[in-house]
């Protein structure tokens, strides 16, 4: 399975991308979409659909996970965090991909083992999952992989589920 993680950001947007394979779990693209915060919004929300459409596209991933924004503590800040969720929720659903969603504190549980880590513990977990040399960064690209991570472990899950159900009388 190869999977397509996105920490949405109007400014900063990360994407990662992984895919499972037999000796684990690897990381496969990871980079920052970034819009010029001076511009004016549709322009700035216009070139992140496009640059998210060719990234999905290029990566042809199994599934998209896009964060789920739940809180900010800043108004303005979540109104552009969840217009840029939209964006990529309509970036992924454009190019026909499953798409899924996580909360960030169900995405640090699943690869920290604590709903309130830091950005540095992730960048951490996520380099020791991955295999990588050094931690990502910056931190939305390892929020964006960390995503993916997290969504590998939890299909792994139900894939357990459902091979133990279907296996009960």
């Amino acid at each position: 399975m190869f999977v397509l993680g996105i920490d949405p950001g109007l400014s900063r947007c990360g994407y990662g991308a992984v895919a499972r394979r037999p000796g684990g779990l690897e990381a496969r693209a990871g980079g920052v979409v970034r819009t010029d915060p001076a511009a004016p919004l549709p322009e700035r929300l216009l070139l992140l659909h496009g640059e998210l459409r060719a990234i999905v596209a290029e990566l042809a991933p199994d599934a998209v996970v896009v964060e789920r924004v739940l809180f900010q503590t800043n108004a303005r800040t979540a109104m552009a965090t969840g217009q840029a969720a939209g964006i990529a929720l309509v970036a992924a659903a454009e190019a026909g991909c499953r798409v899924v969603q996580y909360s960030a504190n169900e995405v640090k549980m699943a690869v920290v083992g604590y709903g309130s880590a830091t950005k540095e513990q992730v960048q951490r977990m996520v380099a020791a999952l991955l295999g990588l040399a050094t931690p990502p960064k910056p931190p939305d690209v390892a929020d964006a992989l960390a995503l993916a991570v997290c969504h590998l472990g939890a299909s792994s899950v139900q894939r357990a589920v459902d091979a133990a159900v279907g296996a009960w009388p």
